[in-house]
């Protein structure tokens, strides 16, 4: 009777012990709040979420993504509480959607460390009529606990358009997702890489035409899909789609075309279709990773913006190899590091100014631009 009282009294204290001990979270230093979409979104989030994950397994790191319900400032911040009460030492957040969450959080959580891409923290929520978050003026702090990265998609989209029009095209069309800054940026320089190239090979005034439109989603849609058809079906060769998720709709409208192409975005998209050109990349990985050393071996405060361009290997197409150029019949690496060279010297300057773009006025009589609402 004894035993048996015993061995029970065992059983329960290896089921509490047990129980306690699977209560126990595991914890993730590094973390990742998806913006919209998902880190298998083959481009801007995936992008990130890859150089994240990259560090971490190579400095062996637990890390973790969240996936926010809504597109809201709100949730946005609560995915990050989430994360920094599962331990995140880091987090990664991608996309301007998070400048007034990082506003907020890197003064409420100070001891941890925030990289945001392609945007800095301000707590503006109206441009128009410059209401903020908190109901004070206008702030621009950014803390020592944030690392603030732009990149030069304006010099990204050049490259896409110079070598669309060096390839022989002169039929182009260009759909962003929505006309944010960073979108915007890589439709202008699509324009005038097409004209750089118009010039470079003097071709007429008009002989390079371009639809361009904002599709107003980065999602895909049997709409976008529709859309890029008809434009297929009208003439239109290639498309450089800046649109995240929905350029796969782009390019299963032109998968079902004979010879049409499409033009991939912030990271290399080859392996999406057999439609993709080329990409106009940003070093998203890379320079995650580089923030995550900085902050972890050389113990860099963050604090300021950076921009990260041709100059220091932050856009550009993919270029590791000739092979890279294989879908291209006309074009080649060695025309494109020569571009390259042009504009990281500063001979070439793309234009930037993403305040009232006018679209037309910068393709000029070379490439004729039809924006299209």
């Amino acid at each position: 009777m004894k035993k048996s009282r015993l061995l029970a009294g065992f059983v329960l204290l290896a089921g509490i012990m047990l129980s306690v001990t699977g209560c126990r979270e595991k914890t993730y230093k590094l973390a990742l709040v998806t913006d919209v979409g998902t880190i298998n979104d083959k481009s801007f989030n995936q992008g990130a979420w890859e150089g994240l994950e990259k560090y971490a397994k190579d400095k062996k790191m637990t890390y973790q993504y969240y996936q926010p319900k809504q597109q809201t400032t709100n949730d946005y911040v609560e995915s990050a509480k989430v994360a920094i009460e599962n331990g995140a030492e880091v987090v990664v957040t991608p996309g301007y959607l998070f400048e007034n969450a990082i506003w907020q959080l890197q003064t409420e959580h100070p001891d941890v460390k925030f990289i945001l891409l392609d945007g800095s923290p301000h707590n503006v929520i109206d441009w128009d009529t410059m209401a903020t978050l908190d109901g004070e003026d206008p702030n621009y702090d950014i803390k020592d606990n944030v690392y603030s990265i732009f990149y030069a998609e304006e010099e990204a989209g050049f490259y896409a358009g110079y070598a669309s029009v060096k390839e022989g095209m002169r039929d182009l069309g260009f759909m962003g997702g929505m006309a944010v800054p960073a979108v915007v940026r890589f439709g202008m320089g699509y324009i005038e890489g097409a004209k750089y190239a118009a010039n470079e090979l003097e071709l007429d005034d008009g002989a390079v035409t371009m639809k361009y439109t904002y599709l107003n989603s980065f999602i895909p849609d049997a709409a976008h899909q529709t859309k890029a058809a008809a434009w297929y079906g009208t003439g239109t060769e290639v498309i450089f789609a800046a649109a995240g998720g929905a350029g796969g709709s782009v390019m299963k409208a032109a998968e079902e075309k004979q010879n049409k192409w499409v033009i991939g975005v912030d990271v290399d998209q080859r392996a999406e279709s057999r439609t993709v050109l080329t990409s106009a990349i940003k070093s998203l990985g890379s320079s995650v990773y580089q923030t995550l050393d900085k902050i972890y071996k050389d113990g860099v405060k963050g604090g300021t913006s950076e921009t990260l361009d041709s100059t220091v290997g932050g856009v550009g197409l993919p270029a590791k190899s000739d092979a890279d150029f294989d879908r291209f019949q006309n074009f080649n690496k060695a025309q494109y590091d020569a571009v390259y060279e042009l504009v990281k010297n500063g001979t070439i300057t793309v234009y930037d100014d993403v305040e009232d773009p006018d679209y037309v006025a910068l393709g000029g009589a070379k490439v004729v631009v039809t924006v299209e609402k």
